[in-house]
């Protein structure tokens, strides 16, 4: 009688043996993995994709009462909504993403008991969900500007590309490594909400970089969306770049992809079991 092979199928020890290849193949199944959250994110509320337009708008109505009115926050010389709407629309994305990322082990736990592809397809594609929501948030901000009769500099245009994908890497690498240890410790997904919450203070969102001494400035900025809130706003409101700061955030969000990957890789072979 012939005997019969068996195979154990792992992931690979080390980061630089990612299997890119096999993740070229199983790139359909990310967009259906994205498709299916777009779906469900919309298809059981009552008004659909304006859950998108209703959060930032009435955050940045709470905020600019509180900070623009009543703590009279600088603003850089432009109207306090928009500026406060042009930190939330990147914000909220970065916020969704990471929450949605680190999520995504739990969430998907009968899929990955059951069938083998890659993981990793799984924190990368409810990061990319968000974006739906940020297309929409941004025709608000360019209807607002247009309310305070205030028009967009090209520059910020052509610049939504790049700033979003620093965004992505940088939500997706700290939303991976939270997932992979959200897998044994579940106390991840009842802290995150805090963390990012006290993130939200400590990005410059609510107010202007030129409001930190300038000493302290490069503190902030390890935070990677700092650069790319602030870069936004520059180029938006004022049309005027300075590369160094989009540079330190990619680079920081390219530090944290690698360090998310890379854990999460070496944790990998263990989900099943744990779920």
């Amino acid at each position: 009688m012939e005997s019969v092979k068996q195979y154990t199928i792992e992931p690979p020890k080390k980061f630089a043996n990612i299997n890119f290849s096999e993740l070229w193949r199983f790139r359909e199944l990310l967009y259906i993995f994205v498709w299916r959250d777009i779906k469900v994110r919309y298809k059981q509320t009552a008004v659909g994709v304006a859950w998108a337009v209703f959060q930032p708008l009435f955050t940045m109505l709470i905020f600019t009462i509180f900070f623009g009115r009543l703590a009279k926050v600088p603003s850089d010389g432009v109207p306090y909504p928009i500026f406060v709407y042009c930190g939330l629309l990147l914000w909220n994305y970065f916020s969704v993403a990471l929450t949605n990322a680190s999520d995504s082990m739990i969430i998907n736990e009968n899929i990955i008991k059951k069938v083998y592809f890659p993981r990793l397809l799984l924190p990368f594609s409810t990061a990319i969900t968000p974006i739906i929501d940020f297309a929409v948030s941004l025709i608000i901000l360019f209807i607002l500007m247009a309310f305070y009769h205030f028009t967009p500099h090209i520059l910020g245009i052509i610049l939504i590309p790049f700033l979003l994908l620093i965004s992505l890497i940088s939500a997706s690498g700290l939303g991976i490594l939270l997932a992979s240890i959200n897998v044994k410790y579940r106390d991840v997904r009842y802290a995150l909400p805090f963390f990012i919450q006290m993130l939200l203070f400590i990005t410059p969102v609510i107010y202007p970089v030129s409001m930190i001494p300038a000493k302290f400035q490069w503190i902030i900025l390890l935070n990677p969306m700092s650069g790319v809130i602030t870069t936004a706003r520059n180029a938006f409101l004022h049309g005027t770049f300075n590369w160094h700061l989009p540079a330190i955030s990619l680079g920081i969000g390219l530090v944290l992809l690698i360090v998310g990957i890379s854990y999460f890789r070496k944790t990998e072979r263990f989900f099943a079991d744990i779920l």
